[in-house]
């Protein structure tokens, strides 16, 4: 299961305070304290600043990575942004994201070849988001072929199906659900990720309903996930969840995160 943590991310206020005023201290805690709650990548963001977000993005990079000895998982909607930072990384980066947009595509997957890096395919056309399963699994299908033929390994392509909220659409969460089943079976070697927030927007004990939604999918195929990894409750359901699927070859990681304290 590979770990992205998400805390370093413009959108969240105390974020944008810390890069705004140079806190470069308030970064690099939040990025060892994901490290240290076992993040396999570190999500870096500064999509919140328009006009900015190159000065910004590198000023993050370059703080996380006196801090820390992780991946990067380097997250901009903007491809000229991803061009740009992508030569400060230390190792091969995740990067976060492309789509079917052809302009996404042709100026994202050059870089990646050139650079080593996975990268995050969000089930997304030019013109509409998937909702339904089969949308979701017809654009997972799209993003590997456009990714492969540009010479992109299957096994560095992580398929996000998108996670919409359950409180304004019902069958939403099953979508994404039944999605993650059929990528995985019909995709041999791709990867499945997923942010968890959406799903629960709007609706009381938001945690609870995404703790939940992670056990659900991570039975059903899902092998990454964008979260906040300090989130002890959130971290035991997923290493127990890991382990009544089958992913812990007898229960050694459950175990051994549980003897750190990394859960509750």
């Amino acid at each position: 299961m590979v770990i992205i943590g998400e805390k370093i991310n413009s959108s969240r206020k105390q974020i944008a305070e810390a890069v705004i005023t140079g806190n470069r201290m308030y970064i690099q805690n939040e990025a060892r304290a994901q490290r240290d709650a076992g993040a396999d990548y570190i999500d870096v963001n500064a999509a919140a600043f328009e006009g900015k977000e190159t000065e910004y993005l590198k000023w993050i990079i370059e703080a996380v990575q006196e801090a820390v000895d992780l991946p990067l998982c380097i997250d901009s909607p903007d491809p000229e942004v991803i061009k740009k930072v992508v030569s400060l990384v230390n190792k091969p980066p995740m990067i976060n994201s492309i789509t079917l947009e052809p302009s996404r595509l042709d100026g994202i997957l050059p870089i990646a070849l050139e650079h080593g890096a996975s990268i995050i395919g969000l089930c997304q056309t030019d013109s509409r988001l998937s909702r339904t399963t089969a949308e979701k699994v017809e654009a997972a299908g799209g993003l590997i072929d456009k990714a492969t033929s540009a010479g992109i390994g299957i096994n560095t392509l992580y398929i996000d199906p998108l996670v919409f909220p359950v409180g304004a659409d019902s069958d939403s969460a099953r979508a994404t659900l039944d999605a993650i089943e059929e990528i995985m079976r019909r995709f041999q070697g791709v990867h499945t990720v997923c942010g968890l927030t959406n799903v629960s927007y709007g609706l009381p004990n938001r945690r609870l309903v995404n703790r939940t939604f992670l056990a659900e999918a991570v039975a059903l195929g899902l092998d990454a996930a964008i979260l906040d990894p300090t989130d002890k409750k959130l971290l035991g359901v997923l290493r127990a969840a890991l382990m009544l699927a089958g992913k812990d070859r007898f229960c050694m990681d459950y175990i051994k995160a549980f003897r750190k304290g990394l859960f509750e």
